[in-house]
């Protein structure tokens, strides 16, 4: 077991954060050794000699001048007992912080500015020495148990310009603070990267970065090779997937794939591909990616839920998505929960509604299939003032880490008004990680109210009905549930269902939707609630299934 020796030295009797640093040497596995505050220097030397510690912890909060004549002593005195091999670290202010910065012997500073995470992680690997940076691991399942407890922290960057984007991109990685950063690309790239004569020019840089040629996304990936060396991942595209994959993969090493089910068809017309064709197309780059060790987020839930759809019909695609990506062969499986979406749940039956997703889904984990979680705000609920937006982003992520989340898909308090840069980015993520740490000291067990346990199972049961409907229409096949041209009838009879898809091509939109004390349900002509029973009856009958 490795041990760790603290004091705070010279005439400082301020030792709280000595004494949490210790702690949390404690929780990582080492045995501490606590000799107090006003520690004189010749009891810390015969201390280190007698004790053998492999880490010496100095803390000292007052004066800088001060400091600076106890360290040069200090640093006399362990050369010649031949202590310099030792590794030291130094806790205290801004001020006493950059003075023991100049002392070579002193490994790491801690000055109050940095997040507990790196605290906990520089613990884990004290052994390295500054000199000898590790760059934290590459890829995503190995950076979420390199990081855990903590969940990852990513945001996206687009600015309407390539030079923008990429300054930006550098600040955010020298700050440390994100894990992921995720490339918007803007919609003519994500349309038309593969056929460059079809964009519109005046449309450059709407939604996005104005991306054109892979070389722009290495540049782009290379802004990130500092800091923290966070990963790099992009949206897809809404055509050419199978193409856009392989980019990523080789320019970013793409961190996972964002890939649709149903969408960017004709469904919410982000692409020219007509439904049947975008389905199958859709799968044939999550099998793709999986096939090439990507890890796959299928987002399709939330785009239904984003078009108002009800509570059942969510969890059931969330459901059918995870079931997809598992059949198509992905290992390490993305699941996004939105929060907040459609705009008007309340926290109560928002909670439940994703417990039924996270319980459904991981009813397909097996040593070949498992999912991460991953929560974020709703965007559709970020009010246009700025500062209820914060209160609103805060909030949110605060009752979404009940649900353990593996990544922090942060979204900008910003974004409601206008596209975040690195300025609204980190002052946003600082925000949701304090929120999160507050919430890893302790919630209170949710599912231990009856009404959000029997809310979870209702939901659960409906989607089952929604997901057995979808199989009975595919009844002729060996496996219903991934087959495109049953996914496609499901949308065209109305199984699959939400009523912000009025007037497209395909979808239905054949119920309304409503908000009634804080969860989402389908209703009929009079406003009431329509169970899924009598939902998929009416279906059936209308279509003749």
């Amino acid at each position: 077991m490795k041990k760790i020796l603290g004091a705070a030295i010279g005439s400082c009797v301020h030792v709280a954060g000595l004494l949490n640093f210790l702690k949390l040497a404690e929780n990582e596995g080492y045995k501490t050794i606590y000799l107090g505050g006003a520690v004189d220097l010749d009891k810390l030397v015969g201390a280190i000699i007698e004790s053998d510690p492999d880490i010496i912890a100095i803390s000292y909060r007052l004066d800088p001048k001060a400091l600076e004549k106890l360290l040069e002593e200090l640093e006399k005195k362990l050369k010649n007992n031949n202590l310099l091999n030792k590794i030291f670290v130094f806790g205290g202010t801004v001020e006493t912080g950059s003075v023991a910065r100049k002392f070579n012997f002193i490994t790491k500073v801690f000055d109050g500015t940095q997040e507990i995470e790196e605290v906990v992680l520089w613990l884990r690997n004290a052994e390295v020495k500054k000199e000898n940076f590790e760059i934290p691991p590459q890829t995503l399942p190995e950076r979420i148990k390199y990081k855990s407890p903590f969940p990852l922290i990513r945001h996206h960057i687009g600015l309407p310009t390539l030079e923008e984007t990429e300054k930006n991109i550098e600040i955010l990685s020298d700050s440390g603070l994100l894990d992921i950063i995720s490339l918007a690309p803007d919609q003519n790239c994500q349309q038309y990267f593969f056929e460059p004569e079809k964009m519109d020019k005046k449309q450059d840089g709407a939604g996005g970065a104005p991306i054109r040629t892979i070389e722009d996304f290495k540049r782009l990936y290379n802004a990130s090779r500092r800091g923290n060396y966070p990963l790099m991942r992009s949206y897809s595209g809404t055509r050419n997937l199978v193409k856009f994959s392989k980019i990523l993969k080789e320019t970013i090493n793409n961190a996972w794939a964002a890939i649709p089910l149903t969408w960017y068809s004709d469904l919410d017309r982000r692409s020219d591909r007509d439904l049947l064709n975008a389905i199958k197309e859709n799968q044939e780059a999550i099998k793709w990616n999986a096939m090439n060790n990507v890890p796959v987020e299928i987002n399709e839930a939330h785009q239904w839920s984003l078009r108002y759809a009800h509570d059942a019909m969510e969890v059931a695609t969330f459901y059918l998505a995870a079931y997809n990506a598992k059949k198509l062969g992905v290992k390490h499986y993305v699941a996004q929960y939105m929060l907040t979406t459609p705009p008007g749940l309340s926290p109560k039956f928002d909670l439940a509604k994703q417990l039924a997703k996270k319980e459904l889904i991981e009813t397909l984990h097996d040593d070949n299939f498992i999912s991460y979680t991953m929560i974020r705000t709703g965007l559709l609920s970020f009010p246009a003032d700025e500062y209820s937006a914060m209160g609103q982003l805060v909030s949110t992520m605060f009752y979404g880490m009940y649900l353990r989340p593996d990544i922090l898909h942060v979204v900008s308090y910003s974004e409601a008004i206008r596209r975040a840069t690195s300025k609204e980015i980190i002052e946003s993520v600082k925000m949701v990680k304090q929120a999160m740490r507050n919430a890893m000291t302790g919630l209170p067990d949710f599912l231990s109210d009856k009404e959000i346990r029997n809310r979870i199972e209702k939901l659960k049961n409906e989607a089952m009905i929604i997901i057995e409907a979808i199989k009975e229409l595919g009844r002729d096949f060996e496996d219903p549930l991934v087959e495109p041209e049953v996914i496609y009838n499901a949308v065209k009879f109305g199984i699959l269902d939400a009523p912000g898809l009025k007037g497209m091509s395909v979808a239905r939109a054949r119920f309304d939707t409503r908000i009634i004390n804080g969860a989402c349900y389908a209703v009929d002509e009079e406003g009431k609630i329509l169970s899924e029973e009598k939902r998929i009856e009416i279906i059936r009958k209308e279509a003749g299934i």
